[in-house]
């Protein structure tokens, strides 16, 4: 499986983005899909994730404001944040747990300007 992530960019404080994560391969590769970052200094940390039978789970700062779902059909992830904060900037990866194994995509920077 491979994972192509996208949608990152420079947004205002309180404004949205949404994140896309395209997956190769079968449509069950996006039966799990978690979204993590990495703020600048800090550790790669979970954000959302979404398990076969569609429950949805997030952390505590962004629950509320972010939306985790997913696309059978385009085998492709999603990750729409709103009212976004200063503090959300960082890297975001995607993953996908298939078959036993994680697999990672390459990361897309979101930057949240004050």
């Amino acid at each position: 499986v491979q994972l192509q992530a996208s949608g990152g960019g420079l947004v205002q404080a309180g404004g949205s983005l949404e994140l896309s994560c395209a997956a190769s391969g079968s449509t069950s590769s996006v039966n799990y899909i978690a979204w993590h970052r990495q703020r600048p200094g800090q550790e790669r940390e979970w954000v959302a994730r979404i398990v076969p039978g569609g429950t949805t789970q997030y952390a505590d700062s962004v629950k509320g404001r972010f939306t985790i779902s997913r696309n059978y059909a385009q085998r492709t992830g999603y990750l729409e944040m709103s009212s976004l904060r200063p503090e959300d900037t960082a890297v975001y990866y995607c993953k996908a747990f298939y078959r036993g194994s994680e697999y990672w995509g390459q990361g897309t920077q979101v930057t949240v300007s004050s």
